[in-house]
């Protein structure tokens, strides 16, 4: 267990577990922490976002690729996955002891510099430049479920029968349990995250990826702010959901696909979904569950 990628990993091999898979896992997920971190002054993220408007910046096939994916999704969902979202996270300050609700006028600033149509990518030089200044990338929403998937290469290659991997909330049930059954993870209730789970799933080897409210908060003037923030108003997504959960193959995908879906609410999430073949669980307000087509009977959701 290591606090990296903004969260505590873990992950768990069972009988297969040995001290040398372990060091190989945890060593993968601390160089790509070193180059998605927004945080650190040395990541290449934080190179790109130095060097906006200014010059592109040749990038390791990690961050290429996750840059690449981030804004094919941004484009397939009309920018409700935003990778150019860093203006508006560090002016909210979400997680942060300076959180705050900014002015307006700060806001309508912020909006400006995020747009994905302004990341130029050169697949010939692997390179990525944002073409102002100012603007900066977030791979929070897709950089950890990259990782899973890497993790999940890696216990391919030693041979793993079954593991858990959790990096924050994307959680990848790999294999089966010993008796050969299917594992179970269950759903938070967005309302009452530390109470039972408000439902179960039941899931062949696949990323299980949840968005919601209660992950990162915080209250001013008696109001609750979470930070999924839709970059069309420059404000927490106020889309009449309180989380999205996602089931699918590629972790990466499940954690960019679990923002949009929230971003864009329930109605045009299930229409986005269905359309794409997104497996997804949407939690309203009153928290109602919504399944997209095929999914209770596909991971036997077992309701309260």
């Amino acid at each position: 267990m290591e606090f990296l990628l903004g969260t505590v990993c873990t992950v768990n091999a069972f009988d297969d577990g040995t001290d040398q898979l372990y060091d190989t896992i945890f060593s993968r997920l601390r160089a790509l922490d070193a180059a998605f971190s927004v945080n650190r002054k040395d990541s290449q993220v934080s190179e790109i976002n130095q060097a906006a408007g200014i010059h592109a910046v040749i990038v390791s096939d990690d961050v290429f690729t996750v840059v690449q994916k981030a804004t094919e999704i941004a484009r397939l969902t009309d920018g409700a996955f935003e990778p150019t979202i860093q203006p508006l996270s560090v002016l909210w300050g979400i997680g942060t002891k300076s959180a705050r609700r900014p002015e307006q006028e700060e806001i309508a600033t912020a909006r400006a510099l995020v747009d994905y149509r302004d990341i130029v990518l050169d697949k010939a030089e692997k390179s990525v430049f944002l073409t102002r200044k100012g603007m900066a990338l977030d791979l929070g929403g897709i950089a950890k479920g990259y990782a899973a998937d890497e993790l999940v290469s890696i216990l391919h290659s030693a041979r793993v029968r079954r593991a858990i991997i959790d990096l924050g909330g994307n959680v990848y049930l790999f294999g089966r349990k010993s008796d050969e059954t299917l594992w179970r993870t269950g759903i938070k209730n967005p309302l009452h995250p530390e109470d039972e789970p408000i439902c179960i799933l039941q899931v062949p080897e696949s990323s299980v990826v949840t968005s919601g409210i209660y992950e990162r908060f915080f209250e001013q003037d008696g109001k609750r702010y979470h930070h999924i923030l839709d970059a069309e108003t420059g404000f927490p997504a106020a889309s009449g959901l309180l989380s999205v959960s996602v089931v699918r193959q590629s972790s990466m995908e499940a954690d960019a696909f679990a923002t949009a879906l929230f971003v864009l609410g329930k109605e045009r999430g299930i229409a986005f979904a269905e359309r794409y073949g997104v497996d997804a669980l949407f939690i309203d307000e009153s928290l109602e569950l919504t399944a997209t087509d095929g999914f209770s009977e596909k991971y036997l959701l077992l309701m309260e």
